[in-house]
């Protein structure tokens, strides 16, 4: 049986392209911080991660039959959709964004896409070590 990518690194490398996307809408929510009538976005990640697992165990791919047909192959689409955060404190602009929540999701996160990088980091290292029949 041949092993795959896939099969090999499991869930990891969903794992790392979810947190990826979670810390660039974060970062958006940051930058927005003073925007009038900004509403700050998210998604559920556990949501997301079993829409991307499940996506990618059903092989298949849309094919275009004509030329003008859109493409498929979006690099990175995210598998759920954003939702709002609820505001805990009402402000005069419209602005959901609190920063400190902001902030701390986002270093959450980053602490979270480093222990999935280092867990993508020992299936390579237990792959090389296979091959190497160490």
């Amino acid at each position: 049986m041949p092993i795959t990518f896939d099969s090999a690194l499991g869930i990891h490398a969903d794992t790392l392209r979810l947190r990826g996307q979670r810390a660039e809408v974060l970062a958006t929510n940051l930058a927005n911080v003073d925007t009038p009538n900004y509403k700050a976005r998210d998604f559920d990640f556990q949501d997301a991660l079993k829409a991307a697992s499940i996506s990618t165990s059903q092989p298949g791919q849309l094919k275009a039959t004509n030329s003008k047909h859109f493409s498929t192959s979006d690099s990175n689409p995210l598998p759920t959709a954003l939702l709002y955060r609820q505001a805990f404190q009402d402000s005069f602009d419209g602005n959901t964004v609190d920063e400190q929540i902001e902030q701390s999701q986002f270093m959450q996160n980053s602490i979270q896409y480093q222990a999935s990088l280092d867990f993508l980091g020992d299936k390579f290292k237990g792959l090389r070590a296979a091959i190497r029949g160490e």
